[in-house]
């Protein structure tokens, strides 16, 4: 990277640790990755939650957080981020942005000449009503202008930047990399209750995930002895939470549990003590699923959506099955399809690590900042 700027690299996203979500994961892997290896690395974010401070180190990565005046939906509105962040891009070697991000396309025009690296996360999945299209229609314009500016667009696999709204956008210019993966493994099975078949969910408790229909497709197994172990926040996510959506799902059926948040302390005990995991989201706004592939490291076979992005760790090592969203037959015919096939898991890990294993990602972005940045 070039000496002669003050940051080899600077991140900007909405959301940044300690919020937890996949978007916001995947860039904080990734920026202290490279941190860890010596880059100088400065994310921008918003000051979503006043509590936290407006700039501190947080594993040798410099987080700075501009001041929020309104939310809107899962958006928040700062209007002092994009000027910040194109601020510190001019001292930067490369600007990476997170997408979606509302204010992309004005920022790449205010960065000037710094070079620009889209890591574009997923499409932006709106509500029917009039204001929901209107914003979905305004980030989608600005999205397609950040990405008109870039050096190069990451989406998460080629498949899904093929099924994107904003295919055409990224013709050319699109090097698909997958989010990068944390190694899980070395846990004690401390959440498993009896023999039964273990399903397992890993995430935020919200509507593209599709948790109704993975609740409902669990409860026709007709075994006592399963357990649905749901892991998640429901208390503190952007747009709100589904979880009474989930209760209503579950009923009186005490094989369902919701265990909240758990720490990635935690995370190891959880994958040591499923036999299924599960990601039953419903629409394009879930584009990879880390969890499936970190649970997936660990030996645990994944079940899946049929969606754009969500079904090539499946497809890619044959470790799972992959079934329709929506459609809670569906789900309990690959847990019934799992459950008898009881898949090689030693073979599984293995298959999902020579293509996902831990530091993949960081590898290849760290060479595409190195070359942009030139």
């Amino acid at each position: 990277m070039s000496a002669d700027r003050e940051y080899d690299v600077v991140m900007a996203l909405s959301y940044y640790a300690p919020y937890v979500s996949g978007l916001t994961e995947a860039a904080r892997v990734v920026a202290e990755g490279l941190a860890s290896r010596g880059q100088r690395v400065l994310v921008v974010t918003t000051r979503h939650d006043a509590s936290l401070p407006a700039e501190e180190v947080l594993n040798g990565v410099a987080v700075r957080r501009t001041r929020v005046v309104a939310r809107l939906g899962k958006g928040v509105i700062s209007p002092s981020f994009p000027f910040v962040v194109a601020r510190e891009a001019r001292r930067a070697a490369v600007l990476n942005l997170h997408l979606p991000l509302l204010e992309a396309g004005p920022i790449t025009l205010l960065a000037r000449r710094t070079p620009v690296v889209l890591t574009y996360q997923c499409d932006v999945a709106m509500g029917a009503g009039l204001v929901d299209r209107l914003q979905q229609a305004v980030m989608d314009r600005s999205v397609a202008l950040a990405m008109r500016r870039s050096a190069v667009v990451c989406p998460s696999s080629d498949d899904y930047a093929e099924h994107s709204r904003l295919a055409v956008e990224m013709a050319g210019k699109a090097r698909a990399i997958a989010p990068p993966c944390l190694d899980r493994s070395g846990g004690r099975p401390t959440f498993r209750d009896g023999p039964g078949l273990h399903v397992g969910f890993v995430g935020r408790i919200v509507e593209e995930k599709g948790l109704e229909y993975l609740v409902e497709g669990f409860r026709r197994l007709d075994d006592p002895d399963a357990r649905l172990l749901v892991a998640g926040d429901y208390a503190k996510v952007a747009g709100g939470s589904v979880v009474e959506r989930v209760r209503r799902a579950a009923g009186e059926d005490s094989r369902v549990r919701l265990l909240g948040f758990l720490p990635d302390a935690s995370l190891p005990d959880l994958y040591a003590s499923l036999d299924v995991f599960a990601l039953p989201s419903v629409n394009s706004f879930e584009a990879f699923g880390i969890v499936q592939v970190e649970a997936m490291l660990t030996g645990v076979p994944s079940l899946a959506s049929d969606l754009p992005g969500v079904r090539m760790p499946v497809r890619h090592t044959g470790f799972g099955t992959i079934v329709a969203p929506r459609d809670p037959e569906a789900v309990h015919r690959g847990l019934v399809e799992l459950q008898r096939a009881q898949p090689d898991r030693a073979a599984g890990a293995a298959r999902t690590r020579a293509i996902y294993g831990p530091g993949l990602s960081i590898d290849q972005y760290a060479e595409l900042f190195a070359t942009v940045g030139k």
